[in-house]
């Protein structure tokens, strides 16, 4: 493992720390402001807005211009938002920092390229999974601290405490090399991405796995807070069965064919809302959220299956579509979860299991198969 692999890796893990502290209690923290439930999936709606717009841009700017200011910007602007949200004391200015923090989406594809081009001898799947193994494995730590910090100082305290650690995680990152630009051959250049069939039908089959895998999950914590009645200490403990499950599962899954750990990634969400759907008590729910990790092992198996799709010139590019189709359904599942919601908190669950069962069957008969790749594609 080179020092730039290392770095970006222990880099993420303690962001992972950071985030791990304030992510899943921010629809808990906006009850608390004052948002009702369709409030607060109309806000985690315009989170998924704000990634939506940087996902393209950034991939185009990481092909021509290098991948390590994009990296270094989008660290910066995330210690920003989360100061923003540290200072808030009322809904809106909060949802401003929340938003800001939205942005930083941007770091996905040329965090995936960066890391791709740097992994030597790993496979694709092997290093973008020990990416998100690392983050994940700092988020096992976030939620119990999120949590303990909670319920004797209150939420807001979480989010000063945070920006605390991504002051630190800043410091790692800027000792990162710069990598060469990959050029494409003038002669023959690979064929655009908006006509390259395959790598568009792969598309679509990752947004439907998004959609049936994070309809369940926007309004789950508020779910667990309310409907079950766990304390905020309870919650940080099921949070972080289920960063343990990211790490863990992102691992394990990355030893396989990513085109066959990505429909078992599906199924494991799908065991996810039964179980909280279904079960009773903290420990079906913590294993629940174990599961979960399947969610976040899903993205580095799709990133690896559409490598094999597309030239490495078109790296940050293609990412960035790709997370672009993810940020899309972010924008419109979490409204649809609140109306849900307000109907029968319930109602989701069932809901999200039979769409999951969709996803995992047109994963496994139309992901792609690699073939050989050539500069027409």
């Amino acid at each position: 493992m080179n020092r730039s692999l290392f770095s970006v890796a222990l880099a993420l893990f303690v962001w992972g720390v950071g985030e791990g502290m304030f992510f899943n209690f921010a629809p808990i923290y906006m009850q608390q402001l004052g948002s009702d439930p369709q409030q607060i999936g109309l806000i985690l709606g315009g989170f998924g807005a704000a990634m939506a717009v940087t996902h393209v841009p950034a991939g185009f700017l990481a092909d021509r211009f290098g991948r390590k200011p994009l990296l270094i910007a989008a660290w910066a602007l995330g210690l920003l938002a989360t100061v923003v949200m540290a200072l808030a004391r009322t809904i809106w200015p909060f949802v401003a920092g929340y938003l800001i923090y939205g942005l930083t989406a941007f770091v996905s594809s040329p965090l995936s390229s960066y890391m791709t081009a740097a992994r030597g001898k790993w496979t694709v799947g092997q290093t973008l999974t020990f990416t998100t193994t690392m983050f994940s494995s700092g988020m096992v730590i976030g939620p119990l601290l999120g949590g303990w910090i909670g319920d004797r100082f209150g939420l807001r305290a979480i989010y000063a405490a945070a920006a605390g650690i991504f002051v630190v995680s800043n410091v790692i990152l800027l000792i990162i090399e710069n990598q060469p630009i990959d050029r494409q051959d003038p002669v023959n250049p690979p064929v655009s991405l908006l006509s390259n069939t395959r790598f568009l039908r792969f598309l679509l089959v990752v947004g439907l796995g998004v959609f049936a895998m994070y309809l369940a999950q926007p309004l789950a914590p508020n779910f667990l807070r309310t409907e079950r009645g766990l304390s905020l200490s309870q919650a940080g403990l099921i949070f972080t069965a289920g960063a343990f499950g990211n790490a863990l599962l992102s691992f394990l899954l990355g030893q396989i064919s990513p085109r066959a750990g990505y429909p078992i990634s599906q199924a494991l969400v799908g065991l996810f809302a039964f179980l909280l759907w279904r079960g009773g008590g903290l420990p079906l729910f913590a294993l629940g959220y174990f599961l979960l990790g399947g969610f976040r092992a899903a993205r580095p198996l799709a990133l690896a299956q559409a490598r094999e799709l597309i030239h490495e010139s078109q790296m940050g590019l293609s990412y960035g579509m790709m997370e672009t189709v993810a940020a899309i359904v972010f924008i419109l599942t979490p409204p649809l979860a609140g109306y849900l919601y307000e109907r029968d908190p319930y109602l989701v669950y069932p809901i999200a299991i039979g769409l999951i069962s969709l996803s995992v069957l047109v994963a496994v008969l139309f992901a792609p198969r690699p073939q050989p790749l050539t500069a027409d594609r």
